[in-house]
């Protein structure tokens, strides 16, 4: 079997149009994350190593100039323009109305990074200010703070791993930004994400809940950010290799690894063909026959099934392209990507969610979406397909934007 081939120009074309045109109308629901559908398209191109080729000095200033627009007076950024309201008719009363949101905070730093921003125009301190605000009492963090500071929203790893990022890119190494801030609870945070780990290994949303990828990906990311800073160094058994917490998680990921793509349709019985004596029998069967297809196959699978094997985030669950990323990346941050089977991922990602026109899909032969294209993407780059920057796991972001980053004065 010939290999299928990563169309890197169509990638490039299909981020641009994205960028550059109007999206789809499916998208219009998503306008209150415009900040997210910022993030996968300016770090699709980069994670492409065309950011710079594609779009002009005058259009990546005007994006930056768009999210320093969505930067709250208070610390943090909105999710997009349209609860601004103005800064002479904010009050106290009324800014509620008009919240930073954790995950759109996070999403705004980084695409200022990839950009090449320095950062100077963010307000720091008020943004570090008003994350310890965000964490709830169990050490979990919200997404807003709606009237008289109640914290809305959020609650779940996604939160935490976006709370975690955004402290250390704005705290530093060695935690010079904290001068002026009350620091979050870490040690509650940890004990939270550690209390999410399932029976199974798997990290779920929460204490006794199904363990799924996207928030094991999540947990051992927000672990990450805390562990690269010099104030944050500590052991944790999600994070060290021999105790059970680690072992057990890398079984589970590893697992995740599925030759089931959902592709497969039995056909439809044959109306013409079925010989019954009367309309109620005929009726019977064809509800057995129905009932029947319904159950999960129990065929061996053929070779040539085999030859594809992308990644599911619960156990019996179909491929799906963003959970190459979200497994392939965990296993990354705990330096067993070596364990996954990554050529029968490239043959499931290429050969069956690569999209003729450009990006991916989230299955086999549906339309190419923007995240599951960066997703599909990044855990290509995982592999070190030709063609793509190498991207760092944990800020979801090429190196050469975590090297600026790091480059910046609270940083060296």
């Amino acid at each position: 079997m010939t290999d299928p081939v990563f169309n890197r120009e169509r990638h490039v074309k299909y981020f641009l149009r994205c960028l550059k045109t109007f999206l789809p109308d499916l998208y219009t629901s998503n306008d209150s994350n415009r900040m997210l559908l910022a993030f996968f398209t300016i770090a699709g191109l980069d994670v492409l190593g065309e950011l710079h080729n594609k779009t002009t000095p005058d259009e990546r200033k005007g994006y930056i100039e768009w999210i320093y627009h969505c930067q709250v007076p208070s610390g943090g950024f909105r999710g997009f323009t349209g609860t601004d309201f103005g800064l002479e008719k904010r009050t106290p009363e009324n800014e509620a109305w008009d919240p930073a949101n954790v995950p759109s905070t996070f999403f705004a730093l980084v695409i200022l990074i990839i950009l090449g921003d320095d950062l100077s125009r963010v307000k720091r301190i008020e943004c570090l200010q008003w994350l310890p605000k965000m964490q709830r009492e169990d050490g979990s963090f919200g997404e807003v703070l709606g009237p008289n500071g109640k914290i809305e929203g959020g609650g779940d790893l996604r939160f935490c791993c976006f709370g975690a990022g955004t402290r250390y890119i704005l705290q530093g190494y060695r935690g010079d930004g904290l001068r002026d801030a009350e620091d979050i609870d870490v040690d509650k945070l940890v004990a939270f994400i550690e209390g999410c780990q399932a029976y199974d290994g798997g990290i779920a949303e929460g204490s006794f809940c199904e363990s799924h990828s996207g928030h094991t990906y999540c947990g051992i990311g927000a672990l990450t950010f805390l562990g690269r800073l010099e104030s944050d160094r500590r052991s944790v058994p999600l994070l060290t290799p021999g105790t059970t917490a680690f072992e057990s998680l890398v079984r589970w990921l590893v697992a995740r690894q599925t030759s089931e793509l959902g592709e497969d349709e039995d056909d439809e019985p044959d109306s013409e063909s079925i010989d019954q004596p009367d309309l109620s029998e005929r009726v019977a069967q064809l509800n057995l026959e129905e009932s029947v297809r319904q159950l999960p196959s129990l065929s061996i699978p053929t070779e040539d099934a085999l030859l594809w094997a992308g990644f599911n985030g619960r156990s019996n669950k179909y491929a799906d392209t963003c959970y190459s990323f979200w497994n392939t990346a965990t296993l990354a941050m705990m330096d067993r990507l070596q364990l996954v089977d990554a050529k029968r991922n490239r043959r499931y990602l290429l050969g069956k969610t690569q999209h003729i026109i450009g990006g991916f899909g989230k299955g086999v032969g549906e339309p190419p979406d923007l995240l599951h294209s960066y997703f599909g993407m990044v855990s290509l780059a995982f592999q070190g397909e030709a063609g793509l920057e190498s991207v760092d796991p944990t800020l979801c972001a090429s190196h050469r934007a975590v090297k600026h980053l790091h480059s910046l004065p609270w940083w060296r």
